[in-house]
């Protein structure tokens, strides 16, 4: 029988002793917003037990909804100056998002997040989180399962078994394919809709199997930054600051994204203006958590999901670096499944991967 409260003291267990691997001394912030109180307090007990020191701080969506809504450049800047050296001093930091109503910041105008991200997010997040132990999750809550279309019961028993998944299992099943990702120049994408191809030459393969994100389970690299050609449609939805994206279609010449299409032009075309980095891609991956099978509308979640791949507009990753540097990383998704259209992939004109499955005899493991 499904007992949450065991459950979530597992998870506490899991974010300190393996994602962050929190040691004596060590100083851990933990920020987190529209979730209860029990798994922060599960958290403090477990950070305790290491020997470190925790910092609890709460932002919920509707409190940072009306900062953003009265913001001012002056603000965010003054934002930055005050969370910097918190960030800057935390030996690690864990992420917790909950969310009451998935689209609390929908009328926030495209203008108040790009500066939100381009004087606080990056500054903050990409260049000094991003440096340091951190792990990110979001909370099970009932507006998380009402998106998910079942139970608030049935989708925490789902979140709670993903989420402890048996990673360190995940990331030994990883490397035959990392190997190969590091080998490969050129890949090919064929779907129905899609015919893109790029080079990943050089490229480092960063496994994710619980170390920064929870749920976790993908493998990703990046694009050579101008080597990206061809138009590729997603047909997984994208979620990005309360606003849904539909059937997005890029098309790119030498790496720029130089037509698109989607449900939400306008929108989408203010994400593709907020800086010269975010009309290049930053990111492609595999999904590979065989526990993630459908969408949920979060991309903590979907772009985990076995049988599908994903490419990220925008920043690239300091550990796996192509050059883009952007205030936008936005994920998007392209599932294989044969119901959705399948589709193939070939690394130097050898096909790897098909309908969502792994082909080759040493990398099978990875479709179970």
């Amino acid at each position: 029988m499904f007992n949450k409260f065991d459950y979530e003291k597992k998870l506490a267990n899991k974010l300190i002793t393996y994602s962050c691997k929190v040691q004596k001394g060590e100083k851990v912030l933990i920020t987190y917003s529209d979730c209860p109180d029990s798994i922060i307090e599960h958290l403090i007990e477990e950070i305790t037990l290491c020997g470190g020191i925790p910092l609890p701080f709460r932002l919920d969506k509707t409190i940072k909804r009306r900062l953003l809504l009265n913001s001012t450049t002056e603000w965010f800047e003054y934002y930055r100056q005050i969370v910097e050296p918190i960030m800057s001093s935390a030996d690690a930091v864990i992420l917790i998002g909950g969310s009451h109503n998935d689209f609390e910041l929908s009328d926030i105008s495209a203008n108040t997040f790009a500066e939100y991200s381009k004087l606080y997010v990056e500054p903050i997040h990409f260049k000094i989180r991003c440096s340091k132990k951190w792990v990110l999750l979001r909370y099970p809550t009932p507006s998380f399962a009402q998106s998910s279309g079942i139970s608030s019961e049935s989708f925490e028993e789902f979140f709670y078994k993903v989420c402890t998944l048996d990673y360190e299992s995940l990331d030994k099943k990883m490397n035959n394919l990392k190997e190969l990702m590091e080998k490969t120049d050129k890949v090919h994408i064929v779907t129905p809709t899609t015919d893109l191809t790029f080079s990943i030459k050089d490229m480092p393969a960063i496994k994710c199997s619980g170390q920064c994100n929870i749920p976790d389970g993908e493998i990703y690299t990046a694009p050579v930054k101008n080597s990206v050609n061809g138009t590729i449609v997603f047909n997984v939805p994208a979620i990005d600051n309360g606003s849904e994206f539909n059937n997005i279609s890029l098309t790119f010449e030498n790496g720029k994204i130089i037509d698109f299409n989607c449900n939400n032009n306008e929108a989408f075309e203010e994400i593709l203006n907020t800086d010269s980095g975010s009309r290049y891609l930053g990111e492609f991956a595999f999904g590979l958590n065989p526990y993630c099978t459908e969408p949920k509308k979060d991309i903590l979640f979907d772009e985990k999901m076995i049988s599908s791949i994903h490419l990220a507009i925008g920043s690239s990753y300091e550990d796996c670096f192509n050059g883009n540097i952007s205030a936008v990383h936005l994920d998007l998704i392209q599932s294989h499944k044969e119901n959705l259209g399948g589709g193939k992939i070939y690394f130097d004109g050898a096909l790897i991967y098909e309908n969502g499955k792994f082909i080759y005899p040493n990398l099978v493991d990875l479709n179970q």
